[in-house]
């Protein structure tokens, strides 16, 4: 598959994702093994202090690394994952950035970076693993 299918299955996944609608993710890029998601910001993605809420950086680092691991194993379903905060997530959008370590047969294995992007500028606020599994769906 070439990158610019991979990029128009990928948004069509997200497109039919009601979450992903509602969020307002974009997938930005789509290469084998990879796949980037962009979130402008809204007030109502904020938690009480005006940060990006940790639950959106969680769907964020978990889409992307779903995505990455669609790239090469076709659908698949999460198994676990997990998300590191790293300093509050202050900008005016967000990327998340999704990459496989190693597809396999049963697991995928995977890793996301989520910066916030203020005044052109990136700064890395929260990183993630995702385990996910070849599913028939």
């Amino acid at each position: 598959m070439t990158t610019t299918d991979l990029l128009t299955t990928l948004c069509d996944i997200s497109d039919r994702a009601a979450f992903n609608r509602w969020a307002g993710f974009t997938v930005s890029h789509a290469a084998p093994g990879e796949a980037d998601l962009t979130l402008v910001w809204r007030d109502d993605l904020g938690q009480y202090a005006g940060f990006l809420h940790a639950g959106l950086a969680g769907a964020l680092i978990d889409t992307a690394c779903g995505f990455a691991a669609v790239t090469l194993s076709g659908a698949v379903l999460a198994s676990t994952f997990t998300v590191n905060c790293l300093a509050p997530a202050m900008g005016e959008r967000f990327i998340a950035r999704g990459r496989v370590i190693r597809a396999g047969r049963k697991q995928v294995f995977t890793s996301a970076d989520l910066f916030a992007v203020k005044q052109g500028k990136a700064k890395l606020v929260a990183t993630g693993t995702a385990i996910l599994v070849p599913s028939a769906a």
